[in-house]
Formats: C-alpha cells, structure tokens, sequence
C-alpha cells in the first residue's frame, strides 16, 4: 500500500529529467491515487490527464499512457505490441501491484510516465497526440508534471498507436428520477387512503351488525 504522507518531488525521475534537457513544470497537489483523483485536484479535464499502465506482453514490459477518461483495450494493445516488436504476443496482462514494485525496483510509489526511468519502451494512444499539453505522472501521490505530448513523446521515444476505448459513463436524469420518485410516493398515498377508506366501511358494518342483534 502507498504511504500517504507527503513527499517532494521524486529525486530520481528530477535528475533523469535534468539529464535529458527538460526543465519540468511541476504541479503540487493533495494525495492522488488515481487518474480521476489527479483530475478532480487539479479542476482539469479527465481527457488532460494522463493514465500510465504497465502492461506485460509475454515476458516484456511496457509503460503504456492513455487519457483518463479510456479504458486500455487488450485486443488493440497486443496487436501494437506485435507490429512494434514484430514478434508474436500470447498473453498480455497489467502485473499486481507486488510484481511491478519488484520488477521496477519502487517501493511505496505509483508508476510515472516517464518509462525510459525504469528503461521500459513507452506507448502512448494517439489521441492524446490531438493535446497540445497533458499532465503526466510522476511516481508520487503529491506531484504531477505538465508539458506538451510531442516533447513526451519524443522523450520517451514513444510509439503511437490507438489501443484505448472511450469509457461508458452512464447519465441520470435527474428529472425523470425525480418525477418517477413523485409517482411512487403519489401511488403509496392512493391506496393509502383506500385502505383507510375499505377500514372506515368494516368498521361501520361492524356497527350495524352489532344494533341489529341488540
């Protein structure tokens, strides 16, 4: 499990920066676990963010990074796998959170974008090619960097590809919810009173029965 005290921004992923020419522009946030919560944090949209996966193909890892706001598509990111590394590809999972940490060397951290840190290829989905900016992850719950998805990508020497799948998100109406709500309770009332009304009736018959035997 992360910790959830604070901390600064990860040394490691700052000097592979530095050492690649790339002043970062770091964003200082609450605790966020999650793409969505690093959106809700920073009032940006789910489609700015950037999700970062490790995903095994066979024996290979890869860091794959798609916008928050999609779903990885399994099918679509074994078919990218196969025409990058131009070999057949039977299994293709995201690892346990005990595997990555092991197989990354980190302890206590998330994953960051930034693959080439952990000397893993990266994958990056193309419509975030579309943004001109993206915040990516930095490894920690308390930072995340901003800049634009071509200096990323060219960074990381990232391969394009679309693998990712819009998320279903499922609208209430709130009118129609409200109104149905207004009827059920409406129709309780009615047999409600009915009941109360078929009481009223027996009981009076009740009373009739009762003179008539005296």
């Amino acid at each position: 499990m992360p910790s959830g005290k604070k901390k600064n921004f990860p040394k490691k992923l700052s000097d592979y920066l530095k050492s690649k020419g790339i002043d970062p522009k770091v964003l200082e946030h609450r605790t966020a676990y999650t793409a969505i919560d690093a959106a809700n944090t920073l009032k940006k949209k789910l489609d700015e963010i950037v999700k970062s996966l490790l995903v095994k193909a066979d024996d290979y890892y890869y860091v794959v990074c798609l916008p928050a706001d999609h779903n990885l598509d399994f099918k679509k990111i074994k078919s990218a796998i196969e025409k990058v590394s131009g070999k057949k590809v039977k299994t293709v999972l995201i690892p346990d959170e005990k595997t990555m940490g092991k197989v990354l060397k980190i302890k206590n951290e998330g994953l960051t974008a930034f693959g080439g840190l952990y000397k893993v290829p990266v994958m990056v989905e193309k419509k975030l090619a579309n943004l001109k900016k993206a915040v990516f992850s930095s490894g920690n719950f308390n930072h995340s960097v901003e800049m634009g998805v071509k200096e990323f990508s060219r960074l990381e020497n990232a391969v394009l590809a679309n693998f990712g799948v819009k998320k279903k998100i499922k609208v209430i109406n709130v009118r129609s919810s409200s109104s149905l709500m207004k009827k059920s309770a409406t129709k309780k009332m009615a047999t409600k009173k009915k009941a109360v009304k078929k009481a009223k009736k027996t009981v009076k018959k009740a009373k009739k029965a009762t003179k008539k035997k005296k």
